[in-house]
């Protein structure tokens, strides 16, 4: 079975280039020590499969070269990052919107109207800018990016998939029969609404990092085991 994919773990540092202000990371004291820290967000080097376009391509091409243990720069002009912002994406809303939903605007607030999502721009005489462009639109950007490991092991290249396409690992189990991967489920799978879609993506990767045909899912449902009755006392 050969491998046709490289997956890495890499730690980042990510900045609004104009004004040097770290925006996103995965170094938890990093995020604590410019005031971004996250709690419910769990910090640690994020894996990545190189060449899977997910990032934009000045960073696939960075982390394709980037040495293990070594912090590289890449900067990244807005026109290729995000794009420039589009004013038409620019939108005002009657603040009783906002009310009806039980929602307080305030400027830098994320919000959700209808099937979009945008950050509050203003607030005034009873109406509220909101801003539907992605947040990073009409930056230039800096990330400060190091790779600390080039994943080599089956069973943590698999897990690599199933982190990036839906979440934590740690109760899937895999076998690699030679031509096909086979994944045992967890009970997290039978009921999370994401699963649908990430199941998907997660056979499109395993197929190009194992390069096999096949990628069979095993789902497992047991009748739960009933404690035996106490034997009545005379």
């Amino acid at each position: 079975m050969a491998d046709t994919k490289k997956l890495v773990r890499l730690d980042y540092k990510a900045y609004f280039a104009d004004t040097d202000r770290l925006y996103d990371t995965t170094i938890e004291q990093v995020a604590k020590d410019e005031g971004i820290y996250n709690e419910k967000y769990h910090y640690a080097p994020m894996a990545y499969v190189v060449g899977s376009k997910k990032l934009f391509p000045a960073l696939d091409a960075a982390i394709e070269k980037a040495e293990v243990g070594k912090e590289v720069e890449v900067s990244i002009p807005c026109e290729e990052g995000a794009g420039v912002k589009d004013p038409k994406l620019i939108e005002i809303y009657p603040i009783r919107d906002f009310y009806k939903q039980e929602i307080n605007p305030m400027p830098g607030l994320q919000v959700t109207l209808g099937n979009k999502s945008g950050t509050v721009l203003s607030v005034g005489a009873g109406r509220v800018k909101v801003d539907f462009n992605n947040p990073l639109a009409g930056h230039d950007l800096l990330y400060k990016i190091t790779v600390t490991e080039v994943i080599e092991d089956p069973l943590e290249k698999a897990k690599a998939v199933i982190e990036l396409n839906f979440g934590d690992a740690s109760e899937f189990k895999f076998e690699f029969p030679g031509d096909k991967v086979v994944v045992t489920l967890p009970e997290i799978t039978k009921f999370h609404q994401d699963w649908p879609v990430a199941r998907f993506k997660i056979v499109s990767e395993l197929r190009d990092i194992f390069n096999v045909d096949t990628v069979e899912f095993i789902e497992i449902w047991s009748v739960a085991k009933k404690e035996p009755a106490e034997e009545k006392k005379e």
